[in-house]
């Protein structure tokens, strides 16, 4: 079962990306890119964890989890919130992080290697400098970005607002609450996933 909603949960988070990508393909907003770029960085973590789930942990499984769950998620998603805001800055700041959060994923050494069917606890395997808090810093910038341009426009806004609100709380839930396995929080990043995309292209 675990493999299964996981699987489902990288289906959906790709369907919504690749239907954002194509609102930006007409549109050019630059802000639709980044926020299609936070719904893919969902769905390649749910696959992370179906491939968790259905062959076991290993060093390749969690470094994809890691750089698209713990790294790149929460950080496209408050890039987008800023450049619907106006803040251009975001654009570049955003490439630069994500380039190096590749870097860091990829190069940092796992110790002790990965392995087990539970979803790996990456306090047991990673430094906390530079990934975890690279990680840390990415996961607070771009929530509190998220949130706090959210909070802004909800007065012209408010479905769309309230909706991104909503779908952050649901991540940042199934982040927080431990047992849920894979199937669990694969579960949560497609609730999240479907809230946060009605909020991006609701009108009101």
């Amino acid at each position: 079962m675990d493999v299964l909603l996981a699987f489902a949960a990288t289906l959906v988070s790709l369907r919504l990306g690749a239907e954002l990508l194509r609102k930006w393909r007409g549109r050019r907003a630059p802000e639709l890119l980044a926020w299609a770029g936070s719904l893919a960085a969902f769905s390649a973590a749910s696959g992370a964890l179906a491939w968790g789930a259905a062959a076991g942990w290993d060093d390749r499984a969690f470094r994809a989890f890691y750089l698209f769950g713990g790294l790149l998620t929460a950080a496209l998603l408050g890039a987008g919130s800023l450049l619907r805001a106006g803040v251009r800055v975001a654009g570049p700041i955003a490439l630069v992080y994500t380039g190096l959060a590749i870097g860091v994923a990829t190069a940092v050494p796992l110790e002790p290697p990965v392995s087990g069917s539970e979803i790996p606890d990456a306090a047991e395997h990673l430094a906390f400098f530079p990934a975890r808090a690279l990680a840390l810093v990415g996961n607070v910038a771009g929530t509190a970005a998220a949130i706090a341009v959210a909070l802004a426009g909800i007065r012209r806004r408010p479905v769309g607002n309230s909706l991104i609100i909503a779908g952050v709380a649901v991540a940042a839930a199934g982040s927080a609450i431990a047992g849920l396995g894979a199937g669990g929080g694969a579960a949560f990043a497609a609730v999240a996933s479907v809230l946060l995309y009605a909020g991006f292209v609701s009108p009101r």
